[in-house]
């Protein structure tokens, strides 16, 4: 059983698909708190659904990125999180937040990694004319979209495709593979050697 922290800012439907999971047993876990740094965030009233703790902090009331996190940190560390989960955060996370919970945050990009990082992905994948897209869950590092890959999914981009309509083929892959690769850390599963991640 893992202690779970999700920092959102916007829709939260993966954060829909995580709580639904652990509802049906197939996360063993518990979000212990909900985070955004936006206070209308649809995921916020998700959470609050299903009486799960949430908290808005708001980022002009600190100096920099690192102060910022810091008290994000601070309320992780009250609830105890083993896993960060970021479901649509929008923040870059300072390297203070990385190495302070190394290897215990995950995220989700809907893009087949390396390619396409960073913002916008259906729209870089569908301009740049490629065939296959998909979601790729992988350990946040420093860098954008750059840690280690957990898992992915793959999407063929049909020629009818839109940017809209591609977007919502992937986000429904992410509502999969999401939950899967929480649950696979929960159960101690994920070995990182290098770049790799082996699920033992």
């Amino acid at each position: 059983m893992v202690n779970i922290g999700v920092l959102v800012s916007g829709r939260g439907t993966n954060l829909q698909a995580i709580i639904e999971a652990i509802e049906e047993g197939k996360i063993e876990g518990e979000i212990k708190v909900v985070i955004s740094d936006n206070p209308d965030a649809y995921a916020l009233k998700r959470a609050q659904q299903y009486h799960i703790n949430t908290r808005y902090i708001n980022f002009k009331e600190f100096k920099n990125r690192e102060d910022y996190d810091k008290e994000i940190i601070k309320t992780l560390k009250e609830k105890k999180i083993e896993l960060v989960v970021l479901a649509g955060y929008m923040r870059i996370l300072s390297p203070y937040f990385i190495r302070t919970y190394k290897n215990k945050i995950i995220n989700i990009h809907p893009a087949l990694l390396p390619s396409f990082p960073g913002l916008h992905a259906q729209r870089q994948t569908f301009e740049y004319g490629a065939k296959v897209s998909g979601c790729t869950v992988h350990f946040v590092d420093e860098g954008v979209d750059s840690g280690p890959i957990i898992l992915q999914k793959a999407v063929e981009v049909s020629d009818d495709d839109t940017e809209e309509s591609l977007a919502e083929k992937i986000l429904k892959e992410e509502h999969q593979i999401y939950p899967r690769a929480i649950q696979l850390f929960s159960e101690g599963r994920l070995i990182i050697k290098g770049r790799r991640v082996f699920i033992k």
